[in-house]
């Protein structure tokens, strides 16, 4: 026997061919011919399994098992018709919910809604944006935390004896709170105001004859005076020369004008505020 057998890669399976050949030892014997009942007969080839003949012939429901090709078969899954898809007309607008309704005809009403809930959350969103613009804006000419905090300062006048003068800071400058004794009182009260180069009364640089509060800072050119000394016992500018009385006013030296006067109150006999 002599067999043939064509093979091509991973088709070999599906091609094969085998041909026979026999040595006659002996004469055949005649055919002999026995008549059947039924005659014999090939089927004919059925249709081609492709893409299109699957999807028709598969059920609409379940699952189909196909066989196409030699040897092969593949599964095939209809449509999910067996999930169930939830049901949401409670949320659809009463307009879209009849299917031969025309979508064009509610189309006016439905966009104007859109439009008017885009045109509010705008406008909402614009207005918070200037708001937060504008409070940036005003924040950032205001004075700062740390002046702000020194825009005032309250002084116990109870830790201030008779005679002494004590300097505090407000506002970056030195500030003189002194508390005048009797005779300091009455030698201001009597100085001539006329013979002053900033002529001021005392009365009008004290709120109460026994306190005197005032800049630490000189009218020449902004030094630090020194309390309790010069000729007039007040103040006195070790820098070029200028003398302040017990009031605060210049007497002697360059200095044009008196030692400023803050802003200032006494809410209660023993507490001072200043700004």
């Amino acid at each position: 026997m002599l067999s043939y057998v064509a093979k091509s890669n991973g088709m070999s399976q599906y091609f094969k061919a085998t041909a026979t050949v026999v040595n006659a030892a002996k004469p055949l014997s005649p055919a002999v011919v026995v008549a059947a009942a039924i005659p014999a007969a090939h089927p004919g080839p059925g249709p081609r399994l492709n893409g299109d003949t699957l999807r028709l012939n598969a059920p609409r429901t379940g699952l189909v098992k196909v066989t196409s090709g030699i040897n092969t078969s593949s599964r095939v899954r209809c449509a999910h018709t067996d999930v169930k898809i939830p049901d949401f007309s409670d949320y659809r607008r009463t307009s879209t919910k009849d299917p031969t309704s025309r979508n064009r005809e509610s189309a006016p009403a439905r966009q104007s809604f859109s439009y008017l809930i885009t045109g509010m959350a705008t406008g909402v969103t614009a207005a918070y944006c200037a708001k937060t613009i504008v409070t940036d804006l005003v924040m950032s000419m205001s004075a700062s935390a740390d002046v702000l905090a020194l825009a005032k300062i309250e002084i116990k006048l109870g830790d201030i004896p008779e005679g002494k003068n004590v300097t505090f800071k407000w506002r970056g400058k030195p500030l003189f709170v002194r508390h005048r004794t009797a005779a300091e009182i009455q030698a201001e009260e009597s100085v001539d105001v006329a013979s002053l180069r900033d002529p001021q009364a005392d009365a009008d640089r004290v709120k109460k004859s026994e306190w005197l509060v005032v800049l630490g800072v000189c009218t020449h050119l902004g030094c630090v005076p020194i309390a309790n000394a010069g000729d007039f016992g007040g103040y006195y500018c070790p820098c070029h020369g200028s003398h302040y009385d017990a009031s605060g006013r210049i007497r002697k030296g360059p200095a044009p004008l008196n030692l400023e006067v803050p802003e200032h109150e006494f809410p209660d006999d023993g507490m001072l505020v200043v700004g």
